[in-house]
């Protein structure tokens, strides 16, 4: 029983370690450049959609040093929580393998903590692949905080514009064809990714299939994790290969969802 509990105890300690990492310490470790920091989320947006206005109006592909400095900080502050979102996957991984495995031997009351355990692994691998998506493309991944700003003065004018070139079609300026591409290649990114974990899935049912049909049918608790783990990862294979081909579909002709995102259907 001891041994047992420490087997639990140490990811389970690293799990919280972890989740509360992902929370925490974004922001800061993103800020250690001088000058690259922001007191909170709203002065982020703040700070972007001054930016956004400035590199616009400037006509100029290249980022202006404004915009490139709050794009560098979102892809540093991605990356730390893909980071640690990846760490916090590992360790629920192997708190629900050995949460399970103690189920499957008489240890009744771990099925509850199992179902939880399980769940927030499911959790925790979207928000790798979200944050490993948002690292390839930082530009795009703060796009959203434009169009959910004040909408009024310069950066109602400003947005109008990008809307207005949008639907109007035909030639890019700089500044939009760069939104494009990036646009373009965030959806890039997240369906690599999705086709990637659909692949896993794939490989982990076939796994768990083979598992399930070498356990005697003696042995109920086992069969009934198992075959559970394979509805799951049947579902979860399902959801990847949407979100593949959704995503995939933008990609080969990205400005319509662009217009569609900054007019708020998308």
């Amino acid at each position: 029983m001891r041994s047992r509990a420490g087997g639990v105890v140490v990811p389970a300690g690293l799990a919280v370690a972890f989740g509360v990492a992902f929370v925490v310490a974004p922001a800061p470790v993103a800020a250690l450049r001088p000058g690259r920091g922001f007191a909170d989320q709203a002065h982020l947006a703040g700070q972007l959609r001054v930016a956004f206005a400035e590199y616009w109006q400037s006509g100029d592909g290249p980022f202006s040093p404004s915009m490139a400095g709050v794009v560098d900080y979102w892809l540093r502050y991605h990356l730390v929580k893909a980071v640690t979102a990846a760490l916090l996957f590992a360790v629920l991984a192997v708190l629900g393998v050995r949460l399970w495995t103690a189920f499957t031997r008489g240890a009744s009351r771990l099925a509850a903590a199992g179902v939880v355990v399980t769940m927030s692994a499911v959790f925790s691998l979207a928000l790798v692949m979200a944050n490993v998506q948002g690292s390839v493309s930082p530009f795009a991944s703060l796009l959203p905080m434009l169009v959910d700003g004040p909408g009024s003065g310069a950066d109602g004018v400003t947005l109008a514009q990008v809307r207005q070139q949008l639907a109007a079609g035909g030639r890019a300026s700089p500044p939009l064809q760069v939104m494009i591409d990036d646009f373009a290649r965030y959806h890039a990114a997240m369906a690599v990714i999705a086709a990637l974990v659909a692949a896993g899935l794939a490989a982990f049912g076939v796994l768990l299939w083979r598992r399930f049909t070498g356990t005697a049918p003696a042995e109920r608790r086992t069969r009934r994790v198992l075959a559970s783990f394979g509805v799951l990862t049947g579902l979860l294979l399902l959801v990847a290969g949407v979100i593949a081909v959704a995503n995939t579909t933008t990609v080969v002709d990205p400005a319509p969802a662009l217009l569609a995102f900054f007019e708020g259907g998308w």
